[in-house]
């Protein structure tokens, strides 16, 4: 797959379309704050008086996948309930009520007199989002983009074409009834159009897959665009010896069954050995109620769990009522564990020991790291984002779930009154280097 003649070039028809996009981009960069907060209010307001047009095109989709034997984990992400659309149209009217993110001004430093520079933020331009079976991803992805002054180019999974679709419909209707060009946010329909997007440099200028390992390890590849993403949602949950056993237990299960073909979900429960029987003994009928399969190392085989785990289960992502577990020595143990089979996603500890927590948060390089709660926290709508466009587990920024600060970039300014280098590098001038208030 990761071969790059298998990557079309764009054709006439695509180029074009993203033309259009790049125009419209420029238009919406320098737009007010305003423009944009309406563009959303109007977009929410279709998204609502179409819903039912929405709904009926998930149905068929749905009815489709099932028939066409789809997992149930992505029927689960592809099904579009009233409650989940009508969550996702109040996270539009969310992201319209957030901070302006363009515009900012970081810093602001006189170099010589009359010779000022200043930091502010600007959008992106255009991202190019590839998605699979969630077609509430198209919303979120859509408000953030307007949000941030962004157009975005998109391709939903086939599963969900008449879903994505009748959003798309519902989006342009609304930008039609704003400022907001409805050129902002396209949507592709081929996959040979999405393959083709990774070959357009220059015209699109980030990457955003939310899907499976294998389509977005395919993109990282096969482009010379960046890439904001993941492939792989392989996130622990740690119990400490310290830990308290009710509490451990209530976040495990949420962990692990609240929604259990997320990104943000446990695939690996470590246990350390003093606590390991009597938090056991009480997890494995709780994981049995949920009909959660276990897999387990020998340690954790001797204490309940009835089917042994192989060595590449530490290293797989369920998405899934299933769960490895493996009850480790020490706190270092569990560190180096997760360091070596984790994927930089989500990990979380449980503990009562202050000491041992912060260990834990200081020592385990992801880009989520938990002291006592569910690692299912792990959300841009939950961490008051109002929504997000995708979960990046890379070291540079930005990192986590990612909203509106992560579709932003920033550009100098700087304005003079004739200056030019060669006084400073003569030595006639000096610089100041001094900071003016923001």
């Amino acid at each position: 797959m990761n071969d790059s003649h298998k990557v079309p070039e764009p054709s006439d028809e695509l180029l074009e379309l993203a033309l259009s996009t790049r125009k419209a981009s420029i238009s919406l960069g320098q737009s007010g704050n305003t423009t944009r907060q309406e563009a959303l209010k109007a977009i929410a307001d279709s998204l609502r008086d179409k819903a039912k047009e929405i709904i009926d095109a998930n149905q068929q989709d749905v009815k489709s996948s099932l028939e066409a034997g789809l997992s149930q984990s992505l029927l689960s992400r592809l099904k579009l309930t009233d409650r989940k659309l009508e969550a996702a149209i109040e996270g539009v009217r969310k992201v319209s009520l957030l901070p302006d993110p363009v515009g900012i001004c970081q810093l602001k430093r006189e170099l010589y007199k009359d010779l000022c520079l200043e930091r502010r933020t600007v959008p992106l331009g255009v991202l190019g989002v590839i998605f699979e079976a969630r077609p509430d991803a198209m919303i979120q992805i859509a408000s953030l983009a307007i949000r941030s002054g962004n157009s975005a180019i998109l391709k939903g999974g086939s599963e969900a074409k008449r879903t994505n679709q009748a959003i798309m419909t519902a989006i342009q209707y609304g930008l039609n009834n704003s400022s907001v060009s409805s050129k902002s946010i396209c949507l592709l329909t081929t996959r040979e159009e999405s393959m083709a997007l990774l070959r357009m440099e220059g015209l699109v200028d980030l990457i955003i897959p939310r899907g499976s390992n294998e389509l977005v390890k395919f993109i990282q590849d096969n482009t010379r665009i960046p890439v904001l993403g993941h492939a792989d949602g392989i996130c622990h949950l740690y119990v400490d010896s310290s830990a308290d056993l009710t509490k451990a237990l209530k976040i495990a299960v949420d962990s692990k069954c609240q929604y259990p073909a997320a990104c943000n979900t446990i695939e690996t429960l470590l246990v350390h050995k003093d606590i390991a029987p009597s938090f056991l003994a009480e997890a494995i009928p709780a994981f049995n109620k949920s009909e959660v399969k276990l897999l387990g190392d020998k340690m954790a085989c001797s204490f309940g769990v009835l089917e042994e785990a192989h060595r590449s289960d530490w290293s797989t992502e369920y998405l899934d009522l299933v769960l490895s577990i493996k009850v480790v020595e020490t706190i270092d143990d569990a560190i180096q564990h997760i360091n070596r089979y984790g994927s930089r996603h989500t990990e979380s500890i449980v503990a009562e020991d202050k000491n041992a927590a912060d260990k834990f948060l200081h020592s385990v390089d992801s880009s989520g790291v938990y002291h006592n709660c569910s690692t299912r926290f792990a959300d841009g709508f939950r961490y008051g984002f109002g929504a997000e466009v995708g979960i990046s587990t890379q070291t540079l920024p930005p990192r986590g779930p990612v909203g509106l600060e992560g579709l932003v970039t920033y550009r100098y300014y700087l304005r003079g009154d004739g200056h030019i280098a060669g006084d400073f590098a003569s030595g006639s001038k000096e610089f100041i280097h001094r900071d003016l208030q923001l």
